[in-house]
């Protein structure tokens, strides 16, 4: 489902984020990336997404080389992923309802379709009582919830999250992880990134770490 074979990211400037990484993530695991802030978790998740493209190696998702994929085939390569950021990325001129029709709209999805999916996905994340709300007025744990069904309204087969749970305290924190683990019960693979060592150790799977850009045991 993602495999890196002697992958290297390097920046303009010199710095080497990621060097000579291997490894393979299987179709419907959850594994978590983990190390310290600057590591390369974030740049990994990228490569992954297209979002960056690798410096040397290959980052192959789905059986399609990303490094290699021509820009217009990008979005079709997305329409399988689903993204979670650190920093939201919610518009907030919009309401919770339209945050989360805008990767269906973008997809070319009949609006009432559209409509259907997105209302399931708030109610998976338990704000289907606020998809009239602006995203501002929402506390810190039901943006991220709202980012998560925005993440899986389209029904990816891939989800990639970066540090989902940083900024949540532990009980908000444990009904996000639940949500992926439930996710991951349906056959949807999960690349996580996260501090959270106790996290990892609650819910296993796969873990890589990660520290100035190099796998370790």
């Amino acid at each position: 489902m993602i495999s890196f074979s002697q992958v290297c990211k390097r920046y303009r400037g010199g710095h080497e984020a990621l060097k000579n990484l291997s490894f393979t993530v299987e179709q419907g695991e959850m594994a978590f990336i983990t190390g310290p802030t600057g590591a390369g978790k974030s740049t990994l998740l990228k490569l992954v997404a297209a979002i960056e493209k690798p410096t040397s190696g290959s980052v192959v998702v789905s059986g399609q080389n990303v490094g290699k994929l021509r820009r217009s085939a990008v979005p079709f390569l997305r329409r399988n992923l689903g993204l979670i950021f650190q920093d939201h990325k919610l518009l907030y001129d919009r309401s919770v309802l339209e945050n989360v029709l805008l990767p269906l709209h973008i997809a070319g999805f009949p609006r009432a379709e559209s409509l259907k999916r997105a209302r399931a996905a708030l109610d998976k994340v338990k704000l289907l009582g606020l998809e009239k709300a602006n995203p501002i007025s929402l506390s810190g744990g039901e943006q991220q919830r709202l980012c998560v069904a925005r993440a899986i309204v389209s029904r990816p087969a891939i989800v990639l999250a970066d540090e989902p749970t940083g900024n949540l305290d532990a009980g908000y924190a444990g009904e996000i992880m639940e949500m992926f683990k439930s996710f991951n019960q349906v056959g949807v693979t999960l690349l996580i990134a996260t501090h959270d060592e106790q996290m990892i150790a609650r819910y296993g799977g796969k873990t890589l770490h990660l520290n100035h850009g190099e796998l370790h045991p």
